[in-house]
C-alpha cells in the first residue's frame, strides 16, 4: 500500500460516516487517527451531540466486529469481560464471552459504571487481553474502544480516574454543531421516517482488516526525524514544570503522541512529520494526562488553555 492509498482509504472512511454525522469533522478526523494508530478514543459532550451515533457510524464503515456495552452504575465486571459457566455434560467450564470481545468497542457512558467494572477494560485496552479465571484471551490487533461521556450530569457517575484516562490516545470535545450545519441535520432528519432519525443506514463498510494492518505497516514504516522527537519531549516535559499542572504527562503519553503523529503524517500523504502535526494533536492527546494545580483551578483555567499555553511557549523546529 502506497501512501496515497492510505490517504484514499482515510478519505472514504470520512466520506461514509459524513452520511450520518454532520459538523464533527475533526473528531471524525481523531477517531481515524486513533484507529490507524491502534488507539482508543474518548468523546466528551453535551447530550444530544451525536456521540453515539458517531461511534456506531464509525463502526459501520469498518469491516469490524462491533460491540456495545451500556453503562450503568449496576454493569459488572463479569458483564463486561464473560464468566465461565460449568457445562455439567462435559464436567468442564466453559467461557461465555462477554461484549469485550469484539474489535470496536463502543463504551457508551462509561462514567456511569462504578471503578471496578471501569478497571474491567484495563488490560484490554493496554494488551489487547483479558484474563479470566486466570486464563489469558487475545483480543486481536484490531481491538479499539470508543467511550463516550457527558460532562453535565454528575449525578450517579465516576469519574475515570488517571490510569484509566492515560488508556486513551485522544480525549475529543464534541459540541453543538454551527446553526447552518443544525439545518442541514434537521433536513437530513425530517426526509426519513421518523424513528430512523439516529440509524446509521446507508454508510457501507469500506475498510476491512487486511487493509487495515497494510496501512498499519505503511504507519510503521514512518521513522520521525529526532528534531520531531525532542519537540514532542520538550512539550511533555513542559507539562511537568509549570506550576499551573499539578501532575504532568508520563512517557506512555510522549510516546502516544509520537505514535499519533506518525498516523497523522501518513494520513496527510507524506513519509515525514512537520510541528503542525504535533500541534494539532497535542491537546487531544493529553488534555486527559494532566492534572491542574490548585491555583489554576481557582483562576478558572482548563486543561485546553494551559496546554496552549505550553505550546506557545515552546518553540518548534524548522
Amino acid at each position: 500500500m502506497t501512501l496515497e492509498t492510505l490517504r484514499a482509504q482515510a478519505d472514504k472512511l470520512r466520506a461514509e460516516i459524513g452520511k450520518t454525522v454532520l459538523g464533527q469533522e475533526d473528531v471524525v478526523d481523531m477517531l481515524i487517527i486513533a484507529l490507524f494508530a491502534r488507539g482508543h478514543v474518548l468523546m466528551e459532550g453535551p447530550p444530544g451531540t451525536a456521540k453515539t451515533l458517531l461511534a456506531r457510524s464509525f463502526a459501520s464503515a469498518l469491516s469490524l466486529d462491533f460491540g456495545r456495552i451500556q453503562f450503568t452504575p449496576d454493569l459488572m465486571p463479569g458483564d463486561v469481560l464473560g464468566t465461565s459457566i460449568f457445562n455439567f455434560q462435559t464436567n468442564d467450564f466453559i467461557l461465555t464471552k462477554g461484549p469485550v470481545f469484539s474489535e470496536v468497542l463502543l463504551a457508551d457512558e462509561i462514567n456511569r459504571a462504578p471503578p471496578k467494572t471501569q478497571a474491567a477494560l484495563l488490560q484490554a485496552m493496554n494488551e489487547q487481553t483479558v484474563s479470566i479465571d486466570g486464563n489469558d484471551h487475545s483480543l486481536g490487533d484490531n481491538f479499539i474502544v470508543v467511550a463516550t461521556q457527558n460532562p453535565i450530569e454528575q449525578q450517579g457517575t465516576y469519574p475515570l480516574p488517571e490510569a484509566q484516562l492515560d488508556r486513551f490516545l485522544f480525549k475529543v470535545i464534541l459540541d453543538f454543531p454551527p446553526e447552518d450545519v443544525e439545518m442541514s441535520i434537521l433536513k437530513q432528519h425530517a426526509a426519513k421516517p421518523v424513528n430512523a432519525a439516529g440509524a446509521t443506514d446507508g454508510v457501507e463498510p469500506v475498510l476491512d482488516a487486511a487493509t487495515l494492518a497494510e496501512a498499519r505497516a505503511v504507519i510503521d514504516g514512518i521513522i520521525l526525524d529526532e528534531n520531531i522527537l525532542a519537540y514532542i519531549l520538550r512539550l511533555v516535559r513542559a507539562t511537568r514544570e509549570t506550576s499551573d499542572i499539578a501532575f504532568g504527562a508520563s512517557t506512555r503519553a510522549a510516546d502516544a503522541l509520537a505514535l499519533a503523529t506518525r498516523a497523522t503524517a501518513a494520513l496527510s500523504g507524506r513519509d515525514f512529520a512537520i510541528p503542525d502535526d504535533v500541534k494539532r494533536l497535542f491537546g487531544p492527546a493529553l488534555r486527559h494526562r494532566v492534572v491542574l494545580g490548585p491555583a489554576a483551578e481557582i483562576e478558572g483555567q482548563s486543561s485546553d488553555k494551559v496546554l496552549e499555553n505550553i505550546l506557545n511557549q515552546i518553540e518548534a523546529p524548522r
